[in-house]
């Protein structure tokens, strides 16, 4: 059974992509440029994930009888 090429495409503009590209995964050293000034500018984000910090707080008070 042949294996399948997985199509590769820029992050950035969506054109078709080599890995063997000097600039992969982008097309060109424009549009990794391109990518570097979003991160720059914060338009990307890692984002943490969301605790609800109320339920953390009682639960630290029960767990400790001799606090109370």
């Amino acid at each position: 059974m042949p294996r399948q090429r997985l199509k590769l495409h820029c992050p950035t503009c969506k054109k078709p992509v080599q890995r063997n590209d000097p600039d992969f995964p982008f097309c060109s050293e424009r549009c990794r440029l391109i990518d570097l000034g979003k991160w720059a500018s914060g338009e990307y984000v890692i984002s943490s994930p969301v605790r609800d910090t109320s339920d953390s707080v009682a639960d630290i008070g029960r767990s400790d009888p001799k606090k109370n």
